[in-house]
C-alpha cells in the first residue's frame, strides 16, 4: 500500500483546535430511476452514509457538524466478490472508523486531524486487514477513503460553526497552526516551496452563485431513438440525450467508454458529439472507465476523432483516467495521450503522493472528489496547482447533503469547468428533501447548478431546516 503521507506534521496549539467528541452514523438506503454502469458492474441502488459529529475546543464549546457519502461500492472496490459482502465489509470498516474518530483522541484544526487520521488509523487498519485477509479479499485503499470521508466533513462542517465562518474561510494561517510544507513535498527538482503556505492560497473565491454542471452520459443511456428498449422510467424525466439538453440546458457532457471496444468506444464519443452539436457550444469529456492498459489505444480514438471528426475532436476539453487504479502497479507513460488532451487522473488520484507519481508519469490534471476526504481533495488539489496541473471536481452521484461540499469544493477551486453532477438524472427523488430548501443544487437550469441558498457557518447546510427524519443510528460512540 502506498503510503498515505511521509510528512510529519508538527502541531503547535491554535486556540480554535477542536478534538471529536462524540459520533454518529446513519445508513440511508437510495434506489436509481435507471441503471449506472461502473466498468463492470451496474449501480441500481446505493447507501448514503451520513455521520453527526460532535466537536469541543480549547474553551469547552462544542459544535455539531455533517457529512455524508453514498457508499457507491462498484466504484471504490472493483472486484468479483459478491456485491453483498463488499457492501456489508464496507459498512462495518464505516462503524470502525466511527469508533476510531473518537477513540484516537487528537487536537487541532480539521486538516491537522485528518492528515494524522489517516497517516495514524487508516492505513494501519487497512494493512491489518490486507495481512488478514485472502488475496483480493480485503478492503481496498480507495474504500477505505470513503468511509472516512463522511466524517472528515463533518469535522470541518463542525470546526467552522465555532470559528462562526464557512469552511472555506478556516483554511489560513489564523486558524491553521501547520503550513503546507508540514504535510506536502515538492516535485524533486522544481522551485516549488510549501513554507509559509496555506490551503487558502490555491482557492478562489466564488464571483458568482453558479456553475457549469456536467451531464453523464452514461453507457446504458440512450441517446438516440433506436437505442431505446421501451423499458425505460415514464416518470416525467428526459430519456433521450437530447431531451436531457433540452431541458437542462446542458453546455457540457461526459460520455462514459467501454475501454475495451475502441470501435465502440470512437462510435459512441461520435453519436455524443453529433447529438451535442445540434444544441450550439457543448463541451464534451471521455471517460473509458479505467480499463485501458495501452496508451495507444486512447490515441488511436483520438487520432481518429481528429482526422474524421475534427468539431468533435476540438470540444473534447480532457481525458478522465483511461488507466487502472492501481498507479504504483501500472506505471505507464501516459505522455502520447497527454501531449493530445489533458490527461487527469480520477481513480488512482487517491492521495497528493500519487497525484505527484502521477505528474512524473504525464499526467497532466487531477479530478478531485470529497468522497476520498475533504482533508485529501485540499491536499491534492494544493500540490497539483503549485505544479501547474489543471482541475475538475468529480462526482459520485452525490444526492441529499453528499451534494453540498461536493459543490462547494468545486466553487472554491478553479477547475476547468464548473462541476460534474448527476444525482439529478439517477436517483432525483432521494434529494427532494433537501430540493426545498436548496432547489438550485439538485437541478440544473441554463446548463448551471445555484449555491445562492447555502448561508450560514460551516457547509451552509441549512440543515435545521431540512425535515428529513433520519432512521436509528447504525452507531453511536462518545467520548468518556
Amino acid at each position: 500500500m502506498s503510503q498515505l503521507s511521509s510528512t510529519n506534521v508538527t502541531h503547535s496549539a491554535k486556540p480554535t483546535d477542536v478534538r471529536v467528541v462524540a459520533v454518529e452514523l446513519f445508513y440511508l438506503p437510495v434506489e436509481t430511476r435507471v441503471p449506472l454502469k461502473f466498468g463492470s458492474e451496474t449501480l441500481t441502488s446505493v447507501i448514503c452514509a451520513r455521520a453527526r459529529v460532535t466537536v469541543e475546543d480549547t474553551l469547552g464549546r462544542t459544535a455539531v457538524g455533517w457529512g455524508e457519502t453514498p457508499l457507491s461500492v462498484q466504484w471504490v472496490w472493483p472486484s468479483n466478490l459478491p456485491y453483498q459482502r463488499r457492501l456489508a465489509t464496507i459498512q462495518r470498516f464505516c462503524e470502525r472508523m466511527a469508533q476510531q474518530f473518537v477513540e484516537h483522541d487528537m487536537v487541532g484544526h480539521p486538516l491537522e486531524i485528518g492528515h494524522r487520521f489517516q497517516q495514524d488509523i487508516l492505513e494501519p487498519e487497512l494493512e491489518a486487514v490486507q495481512k488478514n485477509s485472502p488475496a483480493g479479499e480485503a478492503i481496498p485503499l480507495l474504500a477505505g477513503l470513503l468511509c472516512c470521508s463522511m466524517f472528515d466533513l463533518a469535522v470541518y462542517d463542525a470546526f467552522a460553526k465555532l470559528c462562526d465562518a464557512s469552511v472555506w474561510e478556516v483554511l489560513g494561517t489564523e486558524h491553521l497552526a501547520s503550513d503546507l510544507a508540514s504535510f506536502l513535498s515538492p516535485a524533486e527538482g522544481s522551485d516549488v516551496s510549501f513554507a509559509g503556505r496555506y490551503p487558502a492560497d490555491y482557492l478562489k473565491k466564488p464571483d458568482e452563485q453558479s456553475m457549469v454542471a456536467w451531464h453523464l452520459v452514461g453507457g446504458l443511456d440512450p441517446v438516440t431513438p433506436d437505442e431505446l428498449s421501451g423499458d425505460e422510467p415514464k416518470d416525467g424525466y428526459p430519456v433521450l440525450l437530447s431531451e436531457w439538453i433540452e431541458r437542462d440546458g446542458l453546455k457540457a457532457l461526459k460520455v462514459k467508454l467501454r475501454g475495451n471496444d475502441a470501435e465502440w468506444d470512437y462510435e459512441r464519443l461520435v453519436q455524443v458529439g453529433q447529438v451535442a452539436s445540434e444544441h450550439g457550444d457543448i463541451s464534451l469529456t471521455a471517460d473509458f472507465n479505467c480499463t485501458v492498459t495501452d496508451p495507444q489505444y486512447v490515441v488511436d480514438v483520438l487520432e481518429r476523432l481528429e482526422r474524421d471528426e475534427r468539431a468533435i475532436y476540438d470540444s473534447v476539453l480532457y481525458i478522465e483516467q483511461p488507466f487502472p487504479y492501481d498507479l504504483e502497479h501500472h506505471r505507464l507513460d501516459v505522455r502520447p495521450v497527454s501531449e493530445r488532451k489533458l490527461l487527469l487522473m480520477d481513480e488512482s488520484a487517491h492521495n497528493w503522493q500519487l497525484v505527484k507519481l502521477g505528474k512524473s508519469l504525464g499526467w497532466t490534471g487531477v479530478a478531485l472528489k470529497t468522497c476520498k476526504t475533504l482533508t485529501g481533495a485540499l491536499l491534492s488539489l494544493c500540490w497539483a496547482s503549485a505544479h501547474d496541473m489543471r482541475l475538475m471536481v468529480q462526482d459520485l452521484t452525490n444526492p441529499m447533503l453528499a451534494q453540498i461540499p461536493h459543490l462547494q469544493l468545486a466553487a472554491n477551486c478553479h477547475t476547468l469547468l464548473g462541476v460534474e453532477t448527476n444525482a439529478m438524472q439517477f436517483y432525483p427523488a432521494a434529494s427532494d428533501i433537501e430540493a426545498v430548501v436548496h432547489p438550485g443544487m439538485y437541478r440544473r437550469v441554463n446548463g448551471c447548478v445555484d449555491l445562492s441558498t447555502l448561508s450560514g457557518a460551516g457547509f451552509g447546510y441549512r440543515v435545521d431546516e431540512i425535515a428529513r427524519t433520519l432512521p436509528d443510528p447504525a452507531c453511536r460512540f462518545e467520548s468518556p
